[in-house]
């Protein structure tokens, strides 16, 4: 297997104290280590998600060229692998962009290989603890540190990519042919005059999911064209945090400033009919706005923060997983219905 699960994910952030601030003060990530000296980077915990904050010290540094593009995003996914040299190899030989060949800093070796659009994935092979020896300081409570279990947030549920449009089964066979992930969801949604195609494709552990959309053409233009217009270009619009308690942390996170969207109208007087008996009360999710759907595997329930970002290209979702595995159809509509509320108001 060339990869193994999400090692972390970097986002590039023009002002890195406040977006520190917000994933702390209201998401529940700590604060796992910093950069030494130029205060660059800022390293965040929870559960087992990591997020490494960069913002730009010179104007021609990575982070720097993505902001002026993009404005603040997501520029790396980093992958887990047992063997960096050979999953390095394996992904170039399959037809992946060799852009920094592996190299080892006490015990932990990196690659870096093309991904989509200005997004690009590091592979991560690590004999130990450390982050990034040399440019990230672990903070002292993280030597050795075990998890507890009772994060907020847990796991890294999926990533959500926009593509432009006839750039969807290339995105998906190159994940396919380059990392082994296989596709296990096509879906094809319309709201109102516009319509989006979305194909999820993952790794045989579930590790790793991407949840690949494209505008269709064939109708109006949309969010999807919304946002590829504001952001540049194909790029991440949401990461899934994975939560144990989807209602809890709804609570918990809204009474810490973070504002979620509404869910469609009458979408809860038909909700029981639909999908039987819920394992969260009805009442809870209606009060929370939170969404539900199931699949043959059990339940899900999940929920879009409101995007802030400068250019409303960016958002988190929060999901809770009862024993549903894909993605139900009907969820991802109401889900894009509540977006579709937002962007009608922001235009």
């Amino acid at each position: 297997m060339k990869i193994h699960g999400y090692d972390h994910v970097e986002y590039y952030v023009a002002d890195l104290p406040k977006m520190s601030a917000t994933l702390c003060d209201s998401y529940g990530f700590r604060i796992a280590g910093r950069s030494p000296g130029d205060s660059r980077s800022v390293l965040l915990r929870q559960g087992q998600i990591t997020l490494l904050l960069t913002t730009p010290v010179t104007e021609d540094d990575p982070a720097a060229r993505y902001l002026r593009k993009h404005g603040d995003g997501v520029g790396v996914i980093a992958f887990r692998t047992d063997d960096v040299t050979a999953a390095f190899e394996s992904v170039v030989s399959a037809g992946g962009t060799a852009l920094v060949p592996p190299s080892f800093t006490a015990g932990v070796g990196t690659a870096v290989v093309g991904g989509f659009g200005d997004v690009v994935h590091k592979l991560v092979e690590r004999s130990n603890d450390d982050f990034a020896p040399g440019l990230i300081e672990l903070e002292a409570a993280e030597s050795g540190q075990a998890e507890t279990g009772n994060s907020l947030l847990q796991v890294l549920d999926h990533v959500a990519v926009c593509v432009p449009a006839g750039e969807l089964d290339s995105t998906v066979a190159f994940y396919r042919d380059v990392f082994g992930l296989a596709q296990i969801y096509d879906e094809r949604i319309e709201i109102g005059t516009q319509a989006m195609i979305s194909k999820v494709v993952q790794d045989e552990a579930a590790r790793v999911t991407f949840t690949l959309i494209e505008p269709d053409v064939m109708r109006e233009p949309g969010q999807i064209d919304d946002f590829l217009l504001a952001h540049g270009g194909a790029g991440v619009q949401h990461l899934a945090l994975r939560t144990p308690d989807i209602v809890s942390a709804v609570r918990t996170i809204s009474s810490q400033g973070i504002e979620f969207l509404v869910a469609p109208a009458g979408y809860y007087r038909v909700l029981e009919e639909r999908l039987g008996k819920l394992q969260i009360p009805l009442q809870d999710l209606r009060q929370c706005n939170v969404l539900a759907d199931t699949d043959r595997w059990g339940q899900m329930f999940q929920i879009f923060a409101r995007s802030t970002h400068e250019r409303h290209t960016f958002f988190f979702e929060l999901i809770e997983r009862q024993g549903a595995l894909t993605f139900g159809s009907r969820n991802i509509k109401a889900l894009y219905e509540a977006l579709e509320d937002t962007r009608a108001g922001v235009a």
